[in-house]
């Protein structure tokens, strides 16, 4: 039998050596080096709508220009796609939405889930190192709603042999049994938490989601608003809703739950990811009091200045929590503005900047949005980047980041833009290819200067959006955009060479896994 001395040692021995193990394996599931990351997504703003892109414009965004200074600003970065939801597949997954059940256009408020089940997300991946992760805003990736009894057999898979009922078709809102939380959605697909609208503004049903359950039954109904103005101003479609939805509170509202989620995870162990989408500012067009008149593009221009202000909100409670030296902000938009020639000619502003086109469109225009990456530890303040770069490579980004080295998280379609961050080059020895695809599956393939778009016509919103070529014209579009950034000059038939090229690397993209 051990003495009791020694038993006492033993004892102690265990105990220090479980604290110190206790300790080590916090600080491996902390890994509190790594950065918070905030991933601010606007929706349907312009790469003209940020004053310091367009120091002429009609709209002032103080905050997103200070966030610019005080981070990279990149001049020529892209979206995958024209459109909401494709963007956003690319930005969580790293794969272009062309690979996806969905290749052309937007799912709605009853779409079915695009992700599908076991696909890695930057969710996951920040997940699988410890992060909190956290959505906020405007989903727009459909969810798994449940078939009431009388439809169940809706999305079984001998009835909906195709699989796309919900993705190539919207559910029926009459099959749905709203008192059943969605069985795939954020919360599936690597959040923590979630707070969500499931479509756009103007897509019922309208009404949140928290952590996949409905916060109201939507039991109301709305008749839509302005359905006469063209998709512009204070539109919505008519349909579902929760009986205390209000529209002009959505943005307020997510702001301050984006608040309470940073405010929460600022006294925790462990890192925090939050994809904050802003439902704005996309239709409805619905500047509060406070904005109205404040800018020089009407409501469209206020509604991007309360966007600004939502920022500078959040930007605000990092720097009060001192959290602001560890956190990796980025700024970005889903898709170039929903802003036509009327409101050009009546405004004098530009949303779209110097480039051709809208939202939707392969001109660039239709994608080339802001893009600002804040993170004081790595990012040189007020440095701009003219580096070629697409939303993509958030997820490769990410993996480099927290030291990911595994398969799993590898996306052809992705790749790291950290040594851009960190090196401060204005421009990158190796310029990957970027491929974007229009609204209506016109794609465009970018390598340098040269972009090559696969139809005539501008693909999305902008008319004519396609044309047929007649015999012995060019059957595409060919642009040196280092001197023709407005795409006004086809090269198509003067540099057939080139277009060989571009199409044979385009090939070789698609057949990548």
């Amino acid at each position: 039998m051990k003495s009791p001395k020694n038993y006492l040692l033993l004892l102690t021995s265990i105990s220090l050596f479980g604290f110190a193990n206790a300790q080590g394996i916090k600080k491996k599931k902390g890994e509190k080096k790594l950065p918070n990351i905030i991933y601010i997504l606007t929706d349907d703003l312009g790469y003209g709508d940020v004053s310091i892109y367009n120091p002429a414009g009609k709209i002032k965004t103080p905050n997103i220009d200070k966030l610019a200074k005080q981070g990279m600003r990149f001049t020529d970065a892209h979206t995958t796609s024209g459109v909401c939801t494709p963007s956003r597949y690319s930005i969580l997954t790293g794969i272009y939405p062309w690979r996806s059940r969905l290749p052309v256009g937007v799912l709605h408020g009853y779409s079915r889930t695009l992700i599908e089940k076991g696909q890695p997300t930057v969710a996951t991946l920040l997940k699988s190192h410890a992060y909190t992760t956290g959505v906020v805003g405007k989903w727009h990736l459909g969810l798994d709603w449940v078939p009431n009894a009388r439809s169940k057999d809706s999305v079984e898979n001998q009835i909906n042999t195709n699989k796309l009922y919900g993705i190539s078709s919207d559910m029926n809102p009459d099959q749905i049994d709203f008192s059943v939380a969605p069985i795939n959605g954020p919360r599936t697909q690597g959040f923590d938490y979630s707070y969500i609208l499931p479509a756009s503004l103007d897509m019922p049903p309208y009404c949140y989601l928290e952590n996949d359950a409905l916060t109201e039954m939507p039991t109301g109904f709305t008749p839509g608003s302005k359905l006469e103005s063209g998709y512009t101003g204070p539109f919505w479609r008519a349909g579902l809703m929760s009986p205390s939805f209000d529209f002009k509170n959505v943005l307020p509202h997510f702001t301050n739950k984006a608040i309470g989620f940073i405010k929460t995870q600022s006294a925790a162990a462990n890192p925090f990811f939050l994809y904050f989408p802003m439902p704005a500012p996309h239709t409805p067009w619905l500047p509060t009091a406070g904005f109205i008149g404040r800018s020089n593009a009407g409501e469209y221009g206020d509604f991007v200045q309360m966007v600004d202000d939502a920022v500078g909100k959040l930007l605000r409670l990092i720097d009060s929590l001192g959290l602001s030296e560890n956190t990796m902000v980025v700024f970005t938009s889903d898709n170039g503005p929903y802003w036509r020639d009327n409101f050009v000619n009546q405004y004098d502003h530009h949303a779209a900047g110097e480039f051709r086109g809208m939202k939707g469109d392969a001109f660039e225009g239709g994608h080339r949005v802001p893009l600002i990456v804040r993170y004081p530890k790595k990012v040189k303040a007020g440095t701009v980047s003219n580096v070629t770069t697409s939303l993509t490579n958030f997820m490769a980004t990410c993996s480099e980041i927290v030291g990911e080295k595994s398969d799993k998280f590898k996306m052809g379609d992705s790749y790291s833009i950290l040594p851009n961050l960190e090196s401060n080059v204005s421009k990158s020895a190796e310029q990957h290819p970027i491929v974007v695809i229009s609204s209506k599956g016109l794609f465009a393939i970018r390598k340098g200067p040269w972009k090559l778009i696969t139809g005539l016509g501008s693909g999305g919103f902008t008319d004519p959006s396609e044309v047929k070529s007649k015999p012995g014209e060019a059957v595409g579009q060919l642009y040196n955009l280092d001197e023709d950034i407005h795409e006004d000059n086809n090269l198509y038939q003067k540099y057939p060479d080139k277009v060989k090229e571009l199409s044979a690397l385009f090939a070789a993209i698609k057949k990548q896994k």
